[in-house]
């Protein structure tokens, strides 16, 4: 499905009824990396995947952006579809725009699944690394990116064991136009410091975190459920950034867990 939100086309699967749960993906993915947790979910809940600006089947404008607007863009999107309030879970970058989001619309937020993600802002040197691979997707294209991104997305094992995986995320990455990869490295780089915020967010707070993540290590997951009230922290065992692809049926039973509590408060 496809709606006109800021100006710009964005793709977006809309599948089964019942409390609201929105699924934002990581860089440089599209939608199709939560079809497990889709097909799990969509009996019981009501699933919204999104191909964020830049991604999958959504437009890919050559500008500048930035995650506030990526949040934005999320937010016309749930209007268009007359969702006030949902349960949200963001991935890596899509935990980034989920700290952009609750920072302007708190109260359209039921409850936050953070995973794999981290509300520090980069580095330089993580600043640096981003600019570098812009340039190498300006110039060698999204194959390059694949090639850099797998050994960071990916568990050694799942890489040596597992082709369909791999080969899942290589056409994710692939699938997204230059401009869409480029301007979200420079838009990631200019995300501000979210651990102001952390102890700040009110609603319930599920963390999700790869045991062998090491671009948003377990560390990271800590500084968050240290500082968010009341949080939630789960580590998935064996599971590097990627932990909803590696282990689904873990990552996707802590998600239907977590959303099932909101559901019963909801009705009840």
């Amino acid at each position: 499905m496809k709606a006109q939100v800021n100006g710009i086309t964005l793709a977006y699967g809309d599948k089964g009824t019942g409390l609201p749960v929105v699924f934002l993906h990581a860089f440089p993915l599209n939608r199709t990396m939560w079809t497990a947790q889709e097909e799990a979910l969509s009996s019981q809940f009501r699933i919204i995947t999104i191909d964020l600006r830049g991604h999958g089947g959504s437009d890919a404008p050559l500008r500048h952006h930035t995650l506030d607007q990526a949040a934005e863009d999320v937010r016309i999107l749930l209007e268009h579809l007359s969702i006030q309030q949902a349960v949200f879970v963001g991935l890596s970058m899509g935990g980034y725009i989920l700290f952009a989001f609750y920072r302007k619309y708190a109260d359209r937020v039921k409850g936050l699944v953070l995973a794999d993600t981290r509300a520090q802002a980069d580095t330089a040197e993580g600043k640096e690394e981003r600019f570098r691979m812009a340039q190498t997707a300006y110039k060698k294209g999204p194959a390059a990116i694949a090639d850099i991104m797998i050994p960071k997305l990916l568990s050694p094992a799942t890489i040596q064991a597992r082709p369909e995986i791999v080969q899942n995320v290589r056409a994710m990455i692939e699938g997204n136009q230059i401009s869409g990869i480029t301007g979200d490295l420079m838009a990631m780089v200019e995300r501000p410091d979210s651990i102001p915020l952390l102890s700040k967010i009110a609603c319930p707070t599920q963390i999700i975190v790869g045991e062998l993540d090491q671009a948003t290590p377990p560390s990271d997951a800590k500084i968050m459920a240290d500082q968010i009230p009341g949080s939630r922290l789960a580590v998935i065992p064996g599971t590097s950034h990627l932990s909803n692809l590696e282990q689904p049926d873990m990552f996707t039973q802590i998600v239907r867990s977590f959303a099932s509590d909101l559901a019963k408060e909801r009705n009840g």
